[in-house]
């Protein structure tokens, strides 16, 4: 449902301007975000969505701006039900970074387009596209109980065959949804496992931060003892 328009485009990039700060800018810089930002903490993004609610006209008039900040916030308060194809396709050509690309990967998955763009974007040779696509796959597997494991067992060769040629981030991506993939069931953990240990390290250049690359195979079994324990 829309807010009602609780806020403006003007009075939401003021509020986000002054959220922004200084150090923010800097971890932002440092996952790869491009200069056009304010430097907006999530813990603030996710405050002024709670302000603003639902209001996808202004999501569509955020996301224009071209500022990586509002472009996140658009994510949030954009209505997944009005999504369109056309919509989705040039929000995912204006991707340039991953953390845009977890944004957009996460209001997708929201809309009844996430099976159709993860399977054409996970085709993709482009970085950010291609890593959406992957990313899509994982919350797919985490979340609809109706696919049959065959489903999974083909994107699993995928992972297994294609991993370790693909782009930076999308290689990250693909190692989420063989985890995820991993811990859906019993009879899909054995052939994640086995992917796992077939396609070994996963390489990827987080740049200059201290995130790590999970390894999948002991991923999977950490979360399954836990799972079993609690």
């Amino acid at each position: 449902m829309e807010n009602g328009g609780a806020m403006n485009q003007a009075e939401v990039i003021k509020t986000l301007k002054e959220m922004g700060t200084e150090q923010n800018r800097k971890v932002y810089r440092r996952h790869g975000v491009r200069e056009k930002m304010f430097g907006v903490s999530y813990a603030n993004q996710n405050a002024l969505r709670k302000k603003i609610g639902q209001d996808h006209d202004l999501a569509l008039k955020l996301w224009a701006t071209a500022n990586h900040d509002a472009m996140v916030l658009a994510t949030m308060i954009a209505d997944p039900e009005l999504a369109d194809a056309s919509l989705l396709e040039k929000w995912a050509k204006d991707l340039d970074s991953y953390v845009l690309s977890d944004a957009l990967a996460g209001y997708t998955a929201k809309t009844r387009f996430l099976q159709k763009k993860m399977e054409q974007w996970g085709k993709s040779k482009g970085e950010w596209i291609g890593r959406t696509g992957w990313l899509l796959l994982a919350k797919l597997a985490m979340r609809d109980e109706d696919f049959p494991d065959s489903y999974f067992q083909k994107h699993l060769r995928t992972i297994q065959r294609e991993i370790h040629t693909r782009k930076n981030r999308v290689r990250d991506a693909m190692n989420s949804a063989l985890i995820a993939i991993g811990i859906r069931n019993a009879r899909l953990q054995v052939l994640a496992l086995a992917a796992a240990r077939k396609i070994g390290k996963v390489e990827v250049d987080h740049g200059e931060t201290g995130c790590k690359t999970p390894d999948a195979a002991a991923y999977i079994a950490k979360t399954v003892k836990r799972r079993k324990n609690s």
